[in-house]
């Protein structure tokens, strides 16, 4: 195998992308209706996620303790 087969995608799918954030794929549907999600491209009726966003967005939710200042409480949308 070359250097080009076992890179890392720089794209990923929804499934994917939720695998690599432990997340169920249809959590990243909702955060792409509701907002709050990572960032996302479009191509065509394909939607791809940027492997660099996606740790971006994770690392902006990191917090040292559940009262932490920085952290937001949404209230439930159920």
């Amino acid at each position: 195998m070359d250097a080009a087969t076992t890179a890392k995608p720089e794209f990923l799918t929804t499934g994917e992308a939720a695998a690599l954030l432990r997340l169920s794929p249809r959590t990243l549907e909702k955060q792409r209706v509701l907002g709050g999600g990572p960032r996302f491209r479009k191509f065509g009726a394909r939607v791809l996620y940027a492997a660099a966003d996606l740790l971006a967005w994770a690392d902006s939710r990191a917090y040292g303790m559940t009262s932490d200042p920085g952290r937001t409480v949404r209230s439930s949308t159920r």
